[in-house]
């Protein structure tokens, strides 16, 4: 999801918050005045910090996979207005409705694939560019298709003012694959189709792995394929998020989004199918883990800890939206905190938020549900709601819940959301 320039929020019911799709709020730190070794190279600093807070503090060992990250100069792939924000941990605009995903969706797609330096890796949906300059850097070879006509062009440009010669790219239907430069060793999907389309399976190599966030438009699952005697093993990994690309494939899904009767799902953090400790329907979950020990229904709560101020502890769920169909929402949710304490900014408080994205998936509007009763410890269960009103051009929105930068451990279980037509 995409996120635009906003001022930091004070903390009161209706504030303009920059969403960031992982959940990383800018820091003062990494908007301060360069030192003389940052002029130099001023934005080395920057990549080294996005990737020890961002990237291998969440997760992501792979010491090559790292490196590229470090070398990769992501402000190149984003708009010239959106260069302060290239190495916060977030999804950025770059026209057409598409977005640069977060650094670290981008590193956990390439460690998943674990590129070789002998490999030939085809990348469907090029968007910026940037995913094939990071496994540039690994493999010895890299396709990569885009749909959208222009963000194609632009990229091509840009990895070969960059140098990127073992990069192609070309505008198409990714996938359609690109069978003349088939057998692939991997394929890596970011954006996200309903299913495997058949033309990536018949163009992996047998032992290949096929990376790809499948699933409905709003709730999608990473899913890692590896090719055993021409058919495909299935592995489940972790919930995400993708702009789905556009055409055909997009237009003939099975399931699409309601955007009249948007749904919150699994709100008791009840369900999780795999048994991998991750909720079913949350994406982005950070420092967050299932506790069965304190709930207040059902048998599992939502718990998050934090003991780094500004570090993010979050879930999140995407939904559409018609504003013009939906006038307000409903929110109900029960909560209990020990030791919670705000961030070093204001906005960084324990809470709901809720944030509207418009037709061009540009975050433009946030409503916070909290009060000072979200800090400190709370002892019993408390229950919090609120009405909030759906501006008219809402067409999307996320729903964060977490500490959000706070400190301490905050459980939430029972979250229910309630439509109201307009």
């Amino acid at each position: 999801m995409s996120s635009d320039s906003a001022p930091r929020p004070r903390t009161s019911s209706r504030v303009a918050l920059r969403f960031v799709a992982v959940g990383s709020l800018i820091s003062a730190a990494l908007l301060a005045a360069p030192s003389s070794a940052q002029r130099r190279d001023p934005f080395q600093d920057k990549r080294n910090r996005m990737v020890a807070t961002c990237i291998e503090r969440e997760g992501i060992k792979n010491p090559r996979v790292l490196e590229s990250m470090r070398q990769v100069p992501r402000h190149e792939f984003v708009d010239s207005k959106e260069r302060v924000n290239a190495y916060v941990d977030c999804a950025l605009p770059i026209g057409y409705k598409q977005t640069i995903s977060p650094p670290f969706v981008v590193a956990y797609m390439t460690e998943t694939i674990d590129p070789q330096t002998s490999d030939k890796i085809l990348e469907i949906g090029t968007g910026s560019g940037y995913q094939a300059a990071v496994l540039s850097n690994l493999c010895k070879e890299v396709y990569s298709i885009e749909i959208v006509e222009p963000l194609g062009k632009q990229a091509a440009e840009r990895l070969k003012k960059l140098g990127y010669t073992n990069v192609t790219t070309k505008v198409g239907d990714g996938y359609l694959g690109w069978a003349e430069h088939a057998p692939f060793d991997k394929i890596i999907v970011t954006c996200s189709p309903e299913n495997v389309p058949q033309a990536l399976i018949d163009q992996l190599k047998d032992g290949g792995k096929l990376l790809v966030p499948l699933g409905e438009r709003y709730q999608q699952v990473f899913h890692m394929f590896e090719k055993t005697d021409g058919k495909l093993v299935n592995k489940k990994l972790i919930s995400t998020l993708f702009v789905p690309m556009t055409g055909q494939s997009e237009a003939q899904r099975q399931v699409k989004p309601d955007p009249s009767n948007p749904t919150l799902l699994n709100g008791s953090f009840e369900e999780d199918e795999d048994d991998d400790g991750q909720p079913d329907h949350w994406h982005y979950q950070r420092l967050m883990s299932v506790d069965d020990m304190v709930v207040t229904q059902g048998k599992k709560s939502a718990l998050f800890e934090s003991h780094t101020q500004g570090r993010i502890a979050q879930a999140l769920q995407a939904m559409a939206i018609d504003g013009t169909k939906i006038g307000g929402l409903g929110f109900e949710i029960d909560y209990k905190t020990e030791g919670t304490v705000v961030g070093k900014e204001s906005w960084e408080i324990p809470g709901l938020m809720i944030h509207f994205y418009d037709d061009n998936r540009k975050n433009f509007d946030t409503v916070v549900i909290t009060s000072n009763g979200w800090l400190g410890t709370s002892g019993d269960w408390r229950e919090a709601s609120r009405d909030v009103i759906v501006p008219a051009r809402a067409r999307e929105m996320i729903i964060r819940v977490g500490l959000n930068g706070a400190t301490g451990k905050l459980w939430v279980d029972g979250i229910k959301m309630t439509v109201k037509p307009r």
